[in-house]
């Protein structure tokens, strides 16, 4: 008898921690909340920054600087709006062989049923990978107009193996592998998914919707559309792509023209209006929500006003 009491509380445990799962689906594994550790509350994320900053600068005037700026751009209030009415967790999935980082976002109480937004990170490897910080600030403002958000970090990032991200190659295949991931997601509408790309996300996106039809829509954010015209303003990202791309020095036109949506838009299953803005996301949302270009049919079964996010209703 004893022994049954002592097991309970471990099999309460394990029920209540799958119970609070946002995705429901066999093949996710190791999801935990994003408001746990040391972003359990305001306080304790602040104090780990402060932490750092100590440990980069020795002039307690540089970091109270730093701490400033950091209070100005998250601050304990919408911290604490935020977590009371959204749920957010982090994950991992198998692509290729890779255990996969992703992440969800959603609100906590919906009337109805959520549109869906994958949302594509730019940056390459580690660098640009969506930590909490990227979350308040990008992705949590939107979340809580009515969205659920899905994302992955793409194969090797926040791992030891930061050489698997092939900036447009296999690693797309680890945004197609969520779709199958958001029929499982309590209130999410499966019949409306968007996608979202910043920089190197726009390109992302380009190559996912290439292969997933039942896209809504889209909207890209100072996305390349031509890696090889995009050198001769940006040179120093041929060092990424000899790091990222196989067989970049053998077949580099060819490489680069996979990745630029510029070479093959006729291939696209149905068009859909690409939005390029360079604007923070968090202001995209909020332009002019009662001022859009008239509707435009571009070969759908929908319209798509000017893709300001808060105008895509993905009906």
């Amino acid at each position: 008898m004893k022994k049954h009491l002592l097991l309970l509380p471990l099999l309460l445990t394990s029920l209540s921690s799958h119970a609070s799962n946002l995705i429901d689906h066999q093949e996710v594994k190791n999801e935990k909340s994003c408001f746990s550790w040391v972003f359990a509350d305001y306080d304790s994320w602040r104090g780990q920054m402060k932490k750092k900053y100590e440990k980069g600068s020795k002039s307690a005037d540089i970091v109270n600087r730093k701490l400033s700026r950091f209070d100005s751009l998250f601050g304990k209030e919408k911290y604490q709006q935020f977590k009371d009415s959204l749920d957010c967790s982090t994950f991992e999935y198998e692509v290729d062989s890779h255990m996969v980082k992703g992440y969800v976002i959603k609100p906590k109480i919906a009337e109805d049923k959520l549109p869906v937004l994958i949302y594509n990170r730019g940056g390459n490897g580690n660098f640009g990978g969506v930590v909490f910080g990227t979350m308040m600030s990008h992705l949590f403002p939107i979340a809580k107009e009515g969205f659920v958000i899905i994302g992955s970090q793409y194969r090797g990032t926040h791992t030891r193996s930061d050489t698997l991200d092939e900036f447009g190659g296999k690693d797309v295949e680890d945004v197609i592998a969520l779709l199958e991931f958001i029929p499982t997601i309590e209130g999410a509408d499966a019949k409306r998914i968007g996608m979202y790309g910043a920089s190197r996300g726009g390109m992302q996106t380009h190559l996912a919707v290439k292969q997933a039809s039942h896209i809504k829509a889209i909207a890209t954010i100072a996305g390349n559309t031509d890696l090889a015209k995009g050198l001769s303003y940006r040179p120093e990202m041929e060092k990424v792509y000899e790091k990222r791309i196989p067989n970049y020095i053998e077949n580099k036109q060819a490489e680069l023209d996979k990745r630029s949506v510029l070479h093959w838009v006729d291939k696209y299953h149905r068009l859909c209006l690409f939005c390029s803005c360079m604007v923070q996301v968090i202001n995209v949302y909020r332009l002019n929500t009662h001022k859009t270009l008239p509707p435009l049919y571009l070969n759908t079964e929908f319209p798509i006003n000017w893709l300001c996010i808060q105008t895509i209703t993905m009906d």
